[in-house]
């Protein structure tokens, strides 16, 4: 034999080799991922599963009242937070505010000073004099217009003048008014360089900005008050969660390091979805506590009422290592079959059972001995027959024929 027909004999035997290789290789790959397959499935026959006390049903929808869970805090509607400052701006003079403090409405908080002041109240009595006059001087053009005297020209002049000094004169009282200058006191001589600052509401401060002294701007935030009679629940919800919500619902909230609940209604459902996909809604709380404080976070389930969902026995749910799992009847493997017929054609008798397969599922809210049940495949579990009664009798079956070594026929 030449050296190029035994080359053509190793290389030959070569590719033979490398073929029963790979093919012993797959079949065992298969056989691998058959019995991963097979770890959830367990086989019972008709006298383990009428020992077991093993039934079959369907998913069916049920009306179960839902609720939501969800994160919020406490607020108050824009008119029962008020942010004081000082008009035309200033020293602050004195004030006894703190942090903290209950005000009354109406009660004096703080004192402003500015010379400004005093040039408004000089420049009210100037137009209010002029203002006089020039009223004065037009009723008397009017009357002498009637009697064709004066000229049309000096009627409208005068007419002017007084038009003019009357909005400067009813613009500078204005000014008065807001500084919370009494303009009687003005009249009678009374200038001052000073304004006092009144709370506008009854309520807690809850900032102070500011010390004696400071000089502060218009815009300004001195103080801030906030009257508590009337906090509400503003809460967070998710986009998906969104059409369950009524107005009306109850919620049901406990605050931060607090074991009792309490209890609001939703009012208000936000129309607007933020940029990570959640509304806002404003409940009213049922009972009002004065002790409660703006920005207070809470935990909060909101009932949605009864709403038909798919569901399941609460005993046909097992929970398994933290997962919650069903069984449902599948056909028997091939493999099984062909072990089976081989049995029998070799004189053995193998009783027929029915397998099943632990499915894993997600779990909703559960009521009158039923559980809602979601999964990635939940329109092939409604079509399955699907362990109903029994089921921990296929997982005790199913650990003991692991532990045993195998699945167990």
């Amino acid at each position: 034999m030449n050296n190029f027909k035994f080359k053509k004999i190793l290389l030959a035997f070569g590719l033979a080799l490398a073929m029963f290789s790979c093919k012993d290789s797959s079949e065992e790959a298969q056989t691998e991922e058959h019995h991963e397959d097979e770890e959830n499935v367990v086989e019972l026959t008709e006298a383990q599963m009428k020992n077991g006390g093993v039934s079959l049903g369907k998913i069916e929808d049920k009306q179960i009242s839902g609720t939501i869970k969800v994160n919020g805090k406490l607020d108050v509607p824009p008119q029962q937070l008020v942010s004081i400052s000082a008009p035309l701006g200033g020293f602050l003079k004195s004030t006894s505010l703190l942090e903290g403090s209950r005000v009354k409405k109406g009660e004096l908080i703080g004192t402003i000073e500015n010379l400004e002041f005093i040039q408004i109240q000089q420049d009210y009595l100037e137009a209010k004099s002029n203002f006089e006059l020039a009223k004065a001087d037009y009723e008397r053009q009017q009357s002498l217009a009637k009697e064709n005297v004066n000229s049309e020209k000096t009627l409208q002049q005068s007419k002017s003048n007084f038009t003019t000094w009357e909005a400067k004169f009813n613009g500078l009282k204005e000014k008065l008014n807001v500084l919370n200058i009494s303009v009687s006191s003005v009249e009678s001589g009374n200038v001052r360089s000073s304004i006092n600052l009144f709370s506008p509401i009854n309520g807690y401060v809850t900032e102070v900005n500011v010390n004696i002294g400071k000089f502060v701007n218009p815009t300004d935030v001195l103080f801030e008050i906030v009257d508590t009679e009337h906090l509400h629940a503003e809460l967070i919800i998710f986009e998906k969660d969104v059409p369950k919500l009524k107005l009306g619902q109850k919620v049901r909230f406990t605050l931060a390091n607090e074991t009792s609940e309490r209890t609001a209604t939703v009012y208000l459902i936000g129309r607007e979805i933020s940029d990570d996909r959640t509304i806002q809604i404003h409940c009213h709380i049922d009972k009002q506590d004065k002790e409660l404080l703006p920005g207070m976070y809470l935990n909060a389930v909101v009932e949605t009422g009864g709403i038909k969902v798919p569901a399941l026995p609460d005993e046909s749910i097992i929970d398994y290592q933290g997962k919650k799992y069903v069984f449902i009847a599948v056909d028997e493997p091939t493999e099984n079959k062909e072990e089976e017929h081989k049995g029998e054609s070799e004189g053995e008798h193998h009783e027929e059972g029915k397998h099943f397969e632990m499915k894993p599922i997600e779990i909703g809210n559960s009521e009158l001995g039923f559980t809602e049940v979601s999964s990635d495949e939940i329109d092939k579990l409604r079509s399955a027959s699907i362990v109903v009664k029994g089921a921990y009798a296929l997982l005790s079956k199913m650990k003991n024929s692991e532990e045993e070594g195998g699945h167990a026929h």
